[in-house]
């Protein structure tokens, strides 16, 4: 056997065994995530909509990832069963109540499942038990809706662009009242005028209290309201 083949051999016999390290390393990451050498138990829920999850996604538990989802099927019409592999050391904190929701990562990212914490004094879910689902939100339907209010916020500052554009132009009431200086001198003198009328009336009605043909007419009237308030007074303390 020449030296050339003997390379040969030994190479081969490299690259094999590196390929089966490789095998080896790929099934046993994959297998851990996935929780083939964990002891799991498992529990399953009904969604309408399960909005793009898929085998494998990741089940997290108040922000831990707890495992996995096993299988989903198409149960009928309206209805889909997701299957889940949950770890068995958080067993002990999986309440019966608790209920299952679909999020993501992030904005954009991969689909998961999410259990919410149930009531301290709920019992454990068993294994394979049904737990509760909320519906998600189509991110299609808050497209939508922050379509239609971008399209009405459009609209609306239009609609003032325009008012805007009149009122600089002096159009309308409001238009002419900042631009003819004289309509503002006009609106300013009758402000005037009507405070110093209301300030007359004032100090009418203070001299008509001192007036003996009214003093008995306004001293009544403060008695009654003297009356009125204690008697608030008094239902107010029983």
């Amino acid at each position: 056997m020449d030296t050339h083949t003997q390379k040969f051999k030994f190479r081969l016999g490299l690259f094999v065994a590196g390929g089966l390290t490789i095998f080896i390393l790929a099934v046993f990451i994959i297998g851990k995530q996935k929780n083939l050498f964990n002891p799991v138990f498992k529990l399953t829920s009904t969604f309408h909509n399960i909005s793009g999850l898929q085998v494998g996604n990741k089940i997290r538990f108040s922000g831990i990832n707890v495992g996995t989802v096993d299988n989903i099927s198409i149960v009928n019409d309206s209805t889909v069963r997701i299957n889940m592999l949950i770890k068995k050391d958080v067993w002990q904190f999986i309440k019966s109540d608790c209920r299952v929701s679909i999020g993501s990562e992030g904005i954009i990212g991969d689909k998961l499942i999410i259990i919410s914490q149930g009531i301290t004094d709920a019992p454990l879910a068993k294994d394979g038990q049904k737990l509760e689902s909320n519906e998600p939100v189509e991110t299609d339907a808050i497209m939508k809706s922050l379509l239609v209010t971008a399209g009405n916020a459009e609209i609306i500052t239009d609609q003032l662009a325009q008012i805007m554009i009149k009122i600089n132009k002096g159009e309308g009431t409001l238009g002419r009242l900042i631009q003819d200086k004289k309509m503002a001198e006009n609106l300013n003198k009758t402000m005037v005028n009507l405070k110093q009328s209301t300030k007359s009336i004032d100090e009418t009605m203070t001299a008509a209290k001192h007036n003996f043909l009214f003093k008995g007419y306004f001293d009544n009237k403060a008695k009654v309201a003297a009356e009125k308030k204690k008697k608030r007074e008094m239902e107010m303390n029983k």
